[in-house]
């Protein structure tokens, strides 16, 4: 089709005012090109450097404020201990891995009203995948006090607020629990505790600890609280997003996905070790739990009930808060806190 003189002169005149307008073409050499991707890198490694001095930050404000929070009714410390190796860690000076243990920190809160009495062990594991343990817990923590039980609360390797190094030690449903029971040994050791009345309690990825740490070291326990733990990492990786699995299969991590590697998921998999059992345990889940899906802990309790095993356990209908439901402040919630303070006492009382 043709033109006509009007709209062909148009469209002449357009282009004439739009050239002078067009970015002229810039042809780089390879070597600029790489030294642009490397200030592109090095530019990205900063603001993730940032995110990691940002969250140590956010770490100091939250020590200053555990002070504030349970000051008057406990004991507060923060104590710097050692844990089993980290495998994934670079030697230096010709030091092998096995000859250096990891170093993590403990929150201590031993009760202000204790006098020279000996008392029972709490150890309170935090939740995440990479989480801390900050006075979200401080209701938890203040009951605890009044009740008279020591606490102590393991910044276990995989833990944010003390840098990429110690974040990127993660071991999930492995050697951070060997981190707890080196917090457990030591506040033995060198707080006003009983040895022989200890108990370990968590939520979430803490829930997934304390069930590991009994079921790997029924010895150092003498009962064990698991709230919507997580129980079955076979089942989690497959209804999770594949940013979540990353987490998992980062190389400084498992290295492997669960289809790669099926038997080392099980192998740190609550519901997978149900079997090995000793220890008197109570375990809440909740079906509106949109971070640990009720069907992982309803597992966990099929397996616990196959493998004969005497436990307690509660199935909530939709309490409110999901996740979070019996560490918060209404009814059900204390209702729910106060079932969990009474199974522990009967034991470490």
């Amino acid at each position: 089709m043709r033109l006509s003189a009007s709209v062909a002169a148009v469209f002449a005149a357009a282009l004439l005012f739009a050239a002078p307008l067009a970015a002229p073409r810039v042809a780089f050499a390879d070597d600029e090109v790489e030294a642009l991707q490397k200030k592109v890198e090095a530019l990205q490694k900063s603001l993730d450097d940032q995110r990691y001095d940002f969250d140590m930050i956010l770490k100091k404000v939250d020590d200053v404020l555990w002070f504030d929070r349970v000051g008057d009714v406990a004991i507060v410390d923060k104590v710097y201990l050692t844990g089993p190796p980290n495998p994934h860690e670079k030697p230096e000076y010709g030091i092998a891995n096995e000859r250096h243990p990891f170093r993590f920190w403990c929150y201590t809160f031993v009760p202000r009203k204790l006098g020279a009495k000996k008392a029972p062990l709490i150890v309170l594991p935090h939740g995440g995948v990479h989480g801390d343990f900050t006075t979200y817990h401080t209701h938890i923590i203040r009951e605890l006090m009044d009740q008279g039980y020591v606490v102590i609360a393991p910044e276990y390797r995989g833990s944010t607020g003390y840098g990429r190094g110690y974040e990127n030690a993660i071991d999930y449903g492995g050697l951070e629990v060997g981190d707890c029971l080196a917090a457990r040994d030591w506040a033995v050791e060198n707080l006003p505790v009983d040895g022989s009345h200890v108990g370990i309690a968590g939520w979430s990825h803490g829930g997934l600890i304390a069930l590991m740490s009994v079921f790997d070291h029924p010895e150092k326990y003498q009962v064990c609280y698991a709230g919507v733990p997580v129980s079955d990492l076979v089942a989690r990786m497959g209804y999770q997003t594949e940013g979540y699995r990353e987490l998992y299969s980062a190389k400084y991590h498992i290295g492997k996905t669960a289809n790669e590697d099926v038997d080392e998921y099980r192998h740190r998999s609550p519901a997978w070790n149900a079997a090995k059992l000793r220890t008197p345990l109570l375990v809440h889940t909740n079906t509106n739990d949109r971070d640990v899906n009720s069907i992982e802990v309803e597992e966990l309790i099929a397996q616990l009930k196959a493998a004969g095993k005497n436990f307690q356990y509660k199935i909530y209908k939709d309490a409110p808060g999901g996740h979070s439901f019996n560490r918060m402040d209404h009814a059900v919630a204390h209702e729910s806190r106060r079932e969990i303070y009474a199974f522990l006492a009967k034991y470490l009382k």
